[in-house]
């Protein structure tokens, strides 16, 4: 479950780590009343005007605006606020502003310049450790600096059994060119940093820029977190967080279903049950010559309303020109999925695609008798290439 910048910082800040200070506003006069308050609580003059969608580059698209008056935060969040926001990381129509963080000002003078740095914490799969990514290069696209510039990106393994030790801590900031005040300041942060990804259970922690202002003080200027869906329930005040119009509503529909969809970019909708079998099923499209629509598991109730959701959700896609449903029936009965798809059929009655069915395991043989009898534009198989060909055929 991804947060806005926000959210994140509002779990940053209850393990101690220094963020940046902002309030959320939804309309201009919200964001002035905003403004007005930080600068009662902060003494800050400027304030910056941050649209809060779950996307990266924001600045790039024109989400991000430094105000230097409180007209200007009105006139600037009067802009962003209802802005359809194109960024490299938003779909082409981009996402729709619903609301901003208007933010303090942090790029004050001081004794010494501000520099910017690089921070995230994620699971490195390879190894199955925790891993803390930074950078010198902060404030830019990391994967051009890691593309550019490969010996600025610094990586610390964490052994799940100590977790962050203070000398890993200390390395980090030695390797940021940090001494003093600085050094202790940022030392703080990144131990602060990885107890709040371990004790959130998120899948990712990414701050950039990770700021060292001019007075020394260290603190998170942004923050892109993704909490692990399967842990919500741990976190019911986390799990209240989640904004529904930042998500796919087909994905949030087949969710509020109990289905596990993911939308893709393809021709060929799929119903599957079970995630490894759904994985074969994809890779069986694209040797057919088709790309997977989506990624559906249906799990091992597949009775006839739940697989009539299933089509209405596939089929909201208009890129989809065939279903492929692939059943193995161990748990459930192939004969009762066949009933299923068939009465789908019969029921909804828009169903203007091909469908192939393979339908394998307990009463297989029951099944396909029930779909070819069925007079339906319906094609059965047994095995996978059969299923393959079937496919091929009705693309071409």
């Amino acid at each position: 479950m991804n947060l806005h910048e926000y959210q994140g910082k509002e779990i940053l800040s209850s393990f101690g780590v220094d963020v940046q200070r902002g309030i959320v506003a939804t309309s201009p006069q919200e964001a002035v009343a905003a403004a007005r308050k930080l600068t009662e609580q902060t003494g800050t003059g400027w304030h910056v005007i941050k649209a809060q969608v779950h996307a990266g580059g924001r600045g790039k698209g024109g989400g991000v605006k430094l105000a230097k008056s409180l007209e200007e935060v009105e006139q600037l969040s009067s802009q962003i606020i209802g802005m359809n926001l194109v960024t490299p990381q938003t779909p082409p129509e981009g996402k729709k502003v619903h609301q901003v963080l208007i933010a303090e000002d942090v790029y004050y003078p001081g004794n010494s310049e501000p520099e910017e740095f690089y921070m995230s914490v994620l699971l490195n799969r390879t190894i199955g450790r925790n891993m803390i990514m930074y950078s010198t290069e902060g404030g830019m696209d990391i994967e051009a600096v890691a593309e550019e510039t490969p010996h600025l990106i610094f990586t610390e393994e964490i052994d799940p059994s100590t977790g962050l030790l203070p000398f890993q801590a200390r390395k980090i900031a030695f390797n940021l060119g940090l001494s003093g005040q600085a050094l202790k300041q940022m030392t703080k942060f990144v131990s602060a940093l990885y107890k709040a990804y371990t004790q959130s259970d998120a899948s990712l922690f990414e701050i950039n820029p990770v700021l060292k202002t001019s007075d020394d003080r260290v603190i998170a200027v942004d923050a892109k977190v993704t909490l692990d869906d399967n842990s919500l329930f741990r976190h019911p005040d986390y799990a209240a967080m989640r904004d529904l119009r930042e998500e796919n509503p087909v994905e949030v529909e087949a969710k509020e279903a109990g289905l596990n969809y993911v939308d893709l970019d393809g021709n060929v909708g799929c119903m599957v049950n079970g995630a490894g079998l759904a994985m074969a099923t994809m890779d069986l499209i694209k040797q057919a010559g088709g790309e997977p629509a989506n990624f559906l598991d249906v799990g091992g109730t597949a009775d006839a309303e739940r697989v009539e959701t299933a089509f209405k959700l596939i089929l909201k896609d208009p890129n989809v020109k065939a279903i492929l449903v692939n059943i193995f029936g161990g748990i459930v009965r192939c004969d009762r999925v066949a009933q299923g798809i068939v009465d789908a059929y019969k029921n909804m009655k828009t169903i203007n695609v091909p469908i192939i069915v393979r339908l394998q395991g307990t009463n297989a043989d029951i099944a396909k008798e029930l779909i070819d009898n069925s007079g339906l534009d319906v094609y059965s198989a047994i095995e996978f290439q059969e299923a393959a060909d079937k496919v091929q055929a009705v693309l071409s």
